[in-house]
């Protein structure tokens, strides 16, 4: 087994991470462009992880412009081989109230407006999203939760809207008659993109409103979720914390991400040029010496 390497994605509020040592920024070059900023590598307990902030630090990027593609190859450039994606969510059910961590195992991917694969290109794969995330990097979240008494759910399908703006309340109640608990904008592609790349992927996601269906509370608007988030990034870098330290301890032998490439691409191997082959070479080089 490749020696595993954390890699962690942040979302809204979480720009930077503090407590962390020997702290470096890196800018990193990638066959799709470039990464939403540069690679913050740091140190926490003697365990080297890397850090990108989604939107880039300020928020200067819409969930549409993000560059997925981009910051999962800088990642597996990094030899990153497990991410832990930390996003702001509205909720969608009642007992999902502000405040409270959901551990997806599910996602509904409603954008439109995104490049959704790294095999857009001559070589062709099909990877199964029939699992979309890791067991074992959720019960380490789990256990993390817990043993700093975090207010979680274990479970839950996180519905992908195209954003930016926030939905009608047709919408949301069209979405609440789907069963899904949460909703946000930036999980998918990643999630899928990771899953190309074989590396392992969990979600926790944050709650910050009520989207717009619950009749006792207001619609949401920027200003609500910057006030839950403030509170919620303290829990969540402790919660980080915890993970790094006690990631390596979950068994991850039957993850639907080792390997995946091994039955997904279809292309005909005398058909894949230098070229493509080159691009991929962080993503899918392994499957591709074959």
């Amino acid at each position: 087994m490749k020696k595993r390497k954390l890699g962690i994605i942040g979302g809204s509020g979480l720009y930077k991470m503090e407590g962390f040592e020997k702290t470096k920024w890196k800018k990193v070059k990638t066959s799709w462009g470039n990464p939403s900023d540069e690679i913050l590598i740091a140190t926490y307990n003697g365990e080297e992880i890397c850090f990108v902030p989604r939107h880039s630090r300020g928020h200067k990027i819409s969930p549409t412009n993000i560059n997925f593609r981009a910051n999962i190859d800088a990642m597996k450039q990094m030899g990153v081989t497990d991410i832990i994606s930390v996003s702001a969510v509205g909720s969608l059910k009642e007992n999902l109230s502000p405040g409270m961590f959901v551990i997806v195992d599910q996602f509904i991917d409603r954008t439109f407006s995104r490049v959704k694969t790294f095999f857009d290109e001559e070589i062709i794969a099909h990877v199964s999203m029939a699992k979309p995330t890791s067991k074992g990097l959720g019960e380490c979240c789990e256990s993390a939760l817990k043993k700093l008494n975090i207010s979680h759910q274990v479970g839950g399908t996180y519905v992908v809207m195209e954003g930016p703006q926030f939905s009608t309340l047709a919408e949301s109640n069209l979405y609440r008659s789907w069963k899904a608990d949460v909703i946000g904008m930036t999980n998918m592609p990643e999630a899928k993109l990771a899953r190309e790349a074989e590396v392992r992927y969990c979600t926790v996601a944050m709650v910050t409103d009520y989207d717009c269906w619950h009749p006792d509370h207001d619609e949401v608007d920027v200003a609500m979720v910057i006030k839950t988030l403030q509170k919620n990034a303290s829990n969540a870098q402790n919660m980080i914390k915890e993970i790094i330290n006690t990631f390596k301890n979950f068994s991850i032998d039957k993850d639907p991400a080792n390997n995946c490439l091994d039955t997904a691409i279809i292309t005909d191997p005398k058909l894949r040029t230098k070229k493509t082959i080159k691009k991929l070479k962080y993503i899918a080089g392994r499957a591709l010496k074959k």
